[in-house]
């Protein structure tokens, strides 16, 4: 019988989807990616949004100034698509360096979409420009017709928009970002190699009843919205199964204590403080500790066609803390699983 392992030294992975937000929270929140990860795709959605090679550089910017000194970490800025957005100008940024993806947003599916695409239709040219230099796609897959039950968009969107698009445009390079259920396992598997999928902790581990069961749990609360306990399950299988198409975006998305526990409840989980902690978790649950390096740290760069990460970090099997909150600049934000005992934590 194989001794259960008490430490794991992996390539240092990175954070293939993942919110700054902007001002004193960006400032307050970067440390917690920074200490863990080498790299992280930075999601534009800002209010305005980050819609152009020049703001994304100036956005880069600022993120790099809130990184620690002694830490050693490269933001990867994404463009915001929206129905206006000029293919020049994306192609531009791609080639000269601050652009590494475009983000598509339904209009109206998340926290700052309103600016997003209206119609996949309109943004064809942009598409197929993307598609013949390579440049990756990150979709959230969401439908937004007010006739969709919330806990169905994502299985109509593949079905309506997603399926439709890859079978027009196989060479685009798409990340279906954020999967949350067995029908998203089962296209991304059935797709080509220009699919991949992130797979964020939260939907590791929970399903819809930790946000609705013995009361309203706005911590809980994030957009795509956990689903059925079937869902959670396909989502371990698929993380932990070993297949590169599968990798680690946190979709870590701070919101301060007093805007989650509101009237709006905005969508958004923080899981950056303790997220390999969490994902690790997961892996030695699943008896998958040997798949764990390549979903962290070797599949998002196999699949974005940036070289791996030459240092390495260690996780200790020891049981860490959780607190109740963190700092978030202006305000506090409760980070994920706040108050809980995690097993594992980062040595190094």
């Amino acid at each position: 019988m194989t001794k259960p392992a008490d430490s794991l030294t992996i390539r240092r992975p990175d954070d293939w989807h993942l919110h700054f937000r902007d001002g004193a929270t960006m400032r307050a929140v970067v440390p917690h990616t920074a200490r863990q990860f080498a790299r992280a795709i930075v999601m534009p959605n800002l209010a305005p949004p980050v819609t152009t090679a020049k703001l994304a550089e100036r956005y880069r910017e600022r993120i790099l100034e809130a990184v620690p000194e002694d830490v050693n970490f490269t933001p990867l800025m994404t463009a915001y698509l929206t129905d206006e957005t000029v293919a020049d100008d994306l192609a531009a940024g791609f080639a000269d360096g601050p652009l590494t993806a475009a983000k598509l947003y339904p209009a109206g599916a998340t926290t700052n979409s309103s600016h997003g695409v209206t119609d996949i239709a309109k943004i064809q040219a942009v598409l197929e420009r993307m598609a013949a230099i390579g440049m990756p796609l990150c979709v959230h897959g969401e439908v937004t017709h007010p006739d969709i039950d919330i806990f169905d968009r994502e299985a109509v969107f593949i079905e309506r928009i997603l399926a439709p698009l890859i079978d027009r445009m196989p060479d685009l390079k798409v990340i279906f970002e954020h999967i949350t259920t067995r029908q998203a396992v089962d296209f991304v598997d059935a797709a080509g190699p220009n699919v991949g999928a992130t797979i964020t902790p939260q939907h590791l581990h929970i399903n819809r009843n930790a946000i609705l069961v013995g009361g309203i749990r706005p911590h809980m609360f994030c957009l795509p919205v956990a689903k059925r306990e079937e869902h959670r399950l396909a989502l371990r299988k698929a993380a932990t199964s070993g297949s590169q198409k599968y990798f680690l975006g946190t979709d870590s998305a701070p919101h301060h204590r007093h805007a989650k526990e509101s009237d709006c409840g905005c969508a958004g989980i923080f899981n950056a403080p303790y997220a390999l902690e969490s994902y690790v978790t997961v892996f030695d649950e699943e008896e998958a500790l040997q798949h764990f390096e390549g979903f962290a740290s070797l599949n998002g760069p196999a699949f974005y066609g940036l070289p791996v990460n030459e240092e390495t970090i260690t996780l200790e099997k020891v049981d860490v803390t959780v607190p109740a909150e963190v700092d978030g600049g202006e305000a506090p934000v409760v980070p994920f699983h706040a108050g809980e005992m995690l097993k594992w934590r980062l040595a190094s």
